[in-house]
Order: structure tokens, then C-alpha cells, then sequence
């Protein structure tokens, strides 16, 4: 592949993060009236770009060309001009339903080995719960990691938050594939919708509604397929659910932040998780 525009005519713009706007190695280029996006490759994202999402279609960035400079990789993609999900709308989401149910169900228990394994993600998640602290968290975790040895997998973006979905026109694009590989397949989903709360200033916006919306519209279009029964998609998503939640509650521990506002605000929602578990073990229905 071939630069597509001269690189002397070409002005540079560095991006920074949504969470705190620090400044990190993506840039965006302006060049013959034309933009792009330039950016380094971080973890396994030009392995997973290269090789599991080649064929992807609409629904990730088209590569223009990569190139090798100090070791790194940094890799020419298209700029997607529209907004992100963070303030989720229904027509939104729909959109970007669409294009992870088609993505997922082209890798349905693929035995790729590309990009971040199963096994490096189960010796993560096992890590993160020995920071729990907590005999209920930890019962349920246990729970969690059952699952998530046992469920099918697919290909997931592991950090399928709101704002790596961005939109052109009717078209949901997933960016900042660092981590992305044959994973169980709740993963991605419930990391989409895990931190979206009902304030429409909060900084991921999701209703209940669309929420709950959400969940029927996946398991219809893809896990019935599949021949999986709602209560165990359920079920798994869960668990799923709770394991996002401890992110912070592992944060909290480790690093000695427990008066953080992210502690504060995870830790009850991971116990109320947990307590939903319990039912699940007992047989009881969840909420």
C-alpha cells in the first residue's frame, strides 16, 4: 500500500484522549482537501487489522498503508468524520448493534490464534480478582470465570466502550483495536453497555430503555441463532456486567484509591451485581 497524498503538503493535527484530553500518538492529517488519520500501533492492533479484520467491511476504518519507523508501527487509516456513542440514541445503537452482531457472527467459534488470546485475557481477568478484597465479590467472580471459560467465542474488541464507535452517516465504525481477538463472546457487549448511565450529562449516556432494548436486539439477532436460551444470555451477561464493575473496585484496592468517586460509585453497583448472582445460583430469577 501507498501514501495517498504527498506527505510535504500535509499539516498535522495530535488528538487527545475523551476521559482527561491528554495528548497521545494519533494524529489527523489534512492533505489535498482530504483528512486521515495517522496513528501508532499499540498492543496487537496492526496483527488484528492485518489479519482478522481485513475482510471486516464498512464497520472498522479502511487501512491506506503501514509503515515502520523506531520500532513502532504506525499505520495510515481513514478519518470517520461523525460523532461517537457516547450520548447514545436509539438509531445510534442500533447501527452499531448491526455491525458488532455481523461481526461476531462471521468469527462464531473461530479457532483463530490472532491478535489478544484467550489465554492472555484469562490470565488478566484472573488478576483482577485477587484485588476484590471482598468474600461476596470474590464468590461471584468465581462465577464469572466459569463462564467465561465455558461460553462460545467470537471475535470481540476488548475496550468496546462508547467513544471507539463512531459514526458515517448510517454507518458504526469500531476504532482502537489494541486489544481484540477470539474472545467469549458477552465481551464486547457488555462493555458497551456497562457504564452508561441515565443522566444526559453524564459521560456515557444510555437509557434504561435502550438499555434493555439493547440486550433483546443482540440475543434476537444473533444468540437465538445460535441456539443459546435467553435466560442463559442473561445470565452470562451478568456476570459480564460485574466483571466491568470490578474494574474499579480492583483500581480502588490496588492502588489505595478507595475515596476515589469511581470506587465509590462501582463498588455498590458490583455488589448489587453480586447479590443478582446469588439468586442465579439459588435459581431464583434475576432482576
Amino acid at each position: 500500500m501507498t501514501c495517498p497524498f504527498s506527505p510535504a503538503q500535509a499539516s498535522l493535527t495530535q488528538l487527545v484522549h475523551e476521559e482527561d484530553g491528554a495528548p497521545y500518538q494519533v494524529y489527523r492529517i489534512e492533505a489535498d482537501g482530504k483528512h486521515y488519520i495517522l496513528k501508532q500501533a499499540k498492543e496487537y492492533e496492526a496483527e488484528v487489522y492485518q489479519k482478522l479484520l481485513k475482510d471486516a467491511g464498512s464497520c472498522v476504518p479502511k487501512i491506506y498503508a503501514t509503515a515502520e519507523a523506531a520500532g513502532e508501527t504506525y499505520l495510515l487509516m481513514e478519518y470517520i468524520p461523525g460523532g461517537d456513542l457516547r450520548n447514545c440514541t436509539r438509531h445510534a445503537l442500533i447501527l452499531a448493534l448491526d455491525a458488532l452482531i455481523a461481526l461476531q457472527k462471521s468469527y462464531w467459534n473461530s479457532d483463530s490464534t490472532v491478535g489478544y488470546t484467550y489465554e492472555e485475557s484469562l490470565v488478566h481477568r484472573k488478576k483482577r480478582g485477587t484485588y476484590l478484597c471482598d468474600p461476596q465479590l470474590e464468590q461471584a467472580y468465581e462465577i464469572f470465570l466459569k463462564d467465561y471459560a465455558s461460553l462460545p467465542r467470537t471475535l470481540c474488541h476488548d475496550d468496546l466502550l462508547p467513544f471507539n464507535v463512531l459514526f458515517a452517516g448510517e454507518r458504526a465504525v469500531f476504532i482502537d483495536w489494541e486489544f481484540a481477538g477470539i474472545l467469549p463472546y458477552p465481551t464486547s457487549f457488555a462493555r458497551l453497555i456497562a457504564h452508561g448511565e441515565e443522566d444526559e450529562n453524564a459521560f456515557f449516556h444510555m437509557t434504561a430503555a435502550d438499555r434493555e432494548f439493547a440486550i433483546d436486539y443482540y440475543y434476537e439477532k444473533l444468540l437465538a441463532e445460535q441456539g443459546i436460551s435467553y435466560r442463559a444470555w442473561r445470565e452470562a451477561l451478568l456476570s459480564f456486567l460485574l466483571y466491568e464493575a470490578c474494574e474499579w473496585v480492583m483500581i480502588g484496592n490496588k492502588y489505595g484509591e478507595k475515596d476515589s468517586p469511581y470506587f465509590q460509585k462501582y463498588l455498590p453497583m458490583a455488589k448489587h451485581l453480586a447479590e443478582e448472582m446469588q439468586k442465579r445460583t439459588a435459581g431464583a430469577p434475576c432482576e
